[in-house]
């Protein structure tokens, strides 16, 4: 049996293609650089990263972007010898939306990728379809943001030229959608003469579904499917992949088919979730021309028969992982903020250690100096050596609990100018409420320090030992639970991604001071 989901932590809105006996997946990564992951399967089971098509920011700039914004939904595809890569830039989330749609293509899946061209800024989750006839599709959601209207305004689709990256022609509203509501992540598969619209409705949470439609011609009209909803847990409060969804198909073979699908697992029923969305995988089946889910309802299931193709598979559980920084380039799994970590960033000044020299501060939304990975299990411990010799209350660095700037707990290093003291001190923030969570500990200069948090479910509870004096617990335990999605939308703010732990220092004075890391655990509790 394969156990669901097979993309751990976040890596929500799976956009998926087979090309020969090899798949390709894509996930969103919002805020995170380098932008989007594209991950290779032969067994869609156990998935590699293999690209990480926007590196920089000479095109798609996301200093400045809002929490939650920046790259959503990406599209794959594969057409005429070439990967196709439809990505949206999310820059406002007020009753306006700035959503900016690029395309990007690649003859190989691991590049070079071209550089982004602009498309369109008509709306969000961009996705190409290719006609049998040579012609080509881009269709979206439209986002009207007048007052009287809905703003999720139906699905929108335009001729697309790919030799020149342009659209054709007018563009048309094809579907309204359903009576679930907020349509969106439009996909279009043709078979057996149909085309088929799968799509995402009824909002990213706990009403989440996905949508099938088919209709004889392109641009419809769509009939809705008599399995409807095709995918939700709306009304299944105890299924262990809940907010299931936004779906892509993929093909094994004649006879045997697949999705995969968001899905989020709640600490408790209905409650929090730190892992973000992650991607799930469900057997289909095809019954008078419709596709259903092939346990016959609409619900998804944790555990799966493994496909054919994954007959000798043993699938991969623990993500757990260690550098020690000795490696030329940073470990594909570390993501930075905004921007490409680049020069704040170095892995030769001092061999074996990873220097980050500080920036702005850890809520600024332009340029700091933080790499993270994604939390993909509910327990785990994360350890890290430290040597910094801070001169300024306004320079520090350490190890963080972080799932976007207004939200995060700070084990930090730094120094009292009057006392002419280093200190060592926990600060937690939950939508712009900052408070201390220890004591101010002094410890003594010119010893490295170790740095860990260990991560049990709903808490988290920081520690730290200075050169080889044993571990001390500093503060009482802290939330794990908050740094979810669901606590941030209970306070009124945009929030769709997940829980990262990582490293990061702030210069607010000079941007001149720097940390010295020697290696970066993440040890996984599957006890």
């Amino acid at each position: 049996m394969i156990e669901n989901p097979i993309l751990r932590g976040f890596n929500p809105d799976a956009s998926v293609v087979k090309v020969g006996s090899d798949y390709y997946l894509a996930t969103s990564t919002f805020e995170w650089m380098p932008g989007v992951e594209i991950y290779h399967s032969s067994d869609l089971v156990n998935w590699t990263l293999v690209a990480q098509p926007l590196q920089g920011e000479t095109t798609v700039s996301l200093v400045g972007n809002l929490n939650s914004g920046s790259i959503w939904a990406p599209h794959l595809s594969y057409s005429e010898g070439q990967f196709w890569l439809l990505i949206t830039d999310v820059k406002t989330g007020t009753a306006f939306k700035d959503t900016l749609n690029y395309v990007l293509s690649a003859k190989e899946i691991t590049g070079p990728w071209s550089e982004p061209v602009f498309v369109t800024a008509s709306g969000f989750d961009p996705a190409f379809f290719h006609d049998d006839d040579g012609k080509h599709y881009l269709m979206s959601m439209l986002f009207d943001h007048r007052l009287e209207k809905k703003r999720f305004a139906g699905l929108v689709m335009q001729e697309f030229d790919l030799a020149t990256k342009s659209l054709v022609g007018e563009r048309k509203k094809f579907f309204e959608g359903t009576d679930l509501g907020v349509c969106e992540g439009p996909q279009i598969l043709k078979k057996d003469g149909w085309y088929y619209l799968l799509a995402a409705a009824g909002g990213t949470d706990y009403s989440h579904a996905a949508t099938v439609c088919r209709a004889k011609q392109v641009m419809g009209p769509y009939e809705l499917s008599p399995y409807h909803p095709f995918l939700t847990t709306k009304n299944d409060p105890k299924n262990p992949l809940q907010k299931s969804g936004h779906a892509s198909f993929v093909q094994v073979s004649a006879d045997e088919w697949y999705i995969v699908h968001i899905c989020a697992r709640p600490l408790t029923e209905r409650g929090y979730c730190p892992l973000g969305r992650e991607t799930a995988l469900q057997k289909i089946e095809w019954i008078d021309g419709w596709p259903r889910l092939a346990t016959g309802t609409s619900a998804p299931e944790r555990l799966i028969d493994e496909p054919s193709i994954a007959k000798e598979v043993i699938q991969k559980k623990d993500h757990s992982s260690r550098t020690d920084f000795d490696e030329p380039t940073l470990p594909s799994y570390f993501k930075s903020l905004r921007q490409p970590i680049g020069s704040q960033c170095s892995l030769s000044e001092r061999k074996g250690y990873l220097r980050l020299y500080g920036q702005q501060s850890i809520t600024s939304l332009h340029r700091q100096t933080l790499i993270a990975r994604r939390w993909q299990h509910f327990a785990f411990r994360v350890e890290t050596k430290m040597e910094f010799e801070p001169q300024s209350f306004q320079q520090l660095a350490g190890l963080t609990l972080f799932f976007d700037t207004d939200n995060w707990h700070y084990l930090h290093v730094s120094y009292d100018e009057e006392t002419k003291e280093k200190y060592i001190q926990l600060e937690t923030d939950a939508i712009n409420q900052f408070q201390y969570a220890s004591e101010r500990l002094v410890i003594q200069p010119n010893l490295a320090i170790h740095l860990a948090v260990e991560v049990d479910h709903e808490w988290a509870q920081f520690s730290y030992a200075v050169g080889d004096e044993p571990w001390q617990m500093i503060g009482d335990p802290v939330s794990a639970a908050q740094l979810s999605s669901d606590f941030i939308k209970e306070n009124g703010k945009l929030a769709f991604t997940g829980a990262m732990v990582g490293i990061c220092a702030q210069d607010m004075d000079n941007h001149r001071s720097y940390a010295d890391f020697d290696f970066f655990t993440y040890t996984e509790s599957h006890s």
